[in-house]
């Protein structure tokens, strides 16, 4: 498929940032699980617990899922993952590694090897799934995030070689309390929590175990999407951002 040159975002004015807000009181916590490697992946796997948040975008055309993805990391987002569900996915994962090459992009919902192939020929940095056993492993260029419910599958994923896993559906297995349960017996799998979570609620679970969360419609609200709305994607996103940095401390 031919997508449109963006070459800015014209179509809406950017309001500069807001002022910080005060250090919040809640301890920050060190997100850093990792010796340092030169690896593709380790660089991955850094930036995603340093950024404290990954942006999951879906959108229902290609040019709506370009104009979002740039008005959210211009707002402050460093990571971020296109559903591959969005039409014309893997040209517009392409062209935002064109334009954002220091951003960690990446494709989500990812349900099988030709999917994590396509992904990985774009330019994405990481794939996440909902479930685990899609891929046996990571390559060196690429980071595999299967998505985990139960502690058995946790430990699996770890055991077999995931780096970091995804607790999915976290909002209906108990939200931050079932994040910080998990965390008692499992210390050193860093864990990312997805499903249902608001701007607010970032903080919380950072400190309470997380080491990054999937925000999706508290960035890409469903309005806002739909009336091409790019300034509240903006503004969104750097709400969460700001939530992350405040929670995340930099290694």
């Amino acid at each position: 498929m031919s997508l449109p040159h963006f070459s800015s975002l014209s179509s809406f004015t950017f309001l500069p940032p807001p002022r910080s807000s005060p250090t919040p009181t809640t301890r920050l916590r060190c997100s850093f699980h990792t010796r340092p490697s030169t690896s593709t992946t380790a660089t991955t796997l850094s930036n995603i617990l340093n950024s404290g948040v990954i942006a999951c975008l879906r959108a229902k055309s290609a040019d709506v899922a370009l104009e979002a993805a740039r008005a959210a990391i211009t707002g402050g987002i460093s990571v971020l993952e296109i559903v591959v569900s969005t039409p014309g996915v893997f040209e517009v994962l392409h062209q935002l590694v064109q334009d954002f090459p220091t951003t960690t992009l990446g494709v989500g919902t990812v349900l099988n090897t030709e999917d994590a192939t396509k992904a990985k020929n774009a330019g994405a940095k990481f794939i996440m799934s909902p479930a685990i056993d899609i891929l046996d492993e990571d390559s060196d260029e690429l980071l595999y995030i299967p998505g985990a419910m139960t502690p058995t599958e946790i430990l699996s994923s770890y055991d077999a070689g995931a780096k970091i896993v995804k607790v999915y559906p976290v909002s209906a297995l108990g939200g931050v309390q079932y994040i910080a349960t998990l965390k008692k017996p499992f210390p050193n799998i860093p864990l990312i929590a997805s499903q249902g979570i608001t701007s607010d609620l970032i903080g919380e679970y950072i400190s309470n175990g997380a080491s990054s969360v999937v925000v999706s419609d508290a960035i890409f609200e469903k309005e806002a999407m739909a009336q091409r709305n790019f300034t509240a994607v903006y503004r969104l996103a750097q709400i969460a951002a700001s939530q992350a940095n405040r929670f995340v401390k930099k290694c």
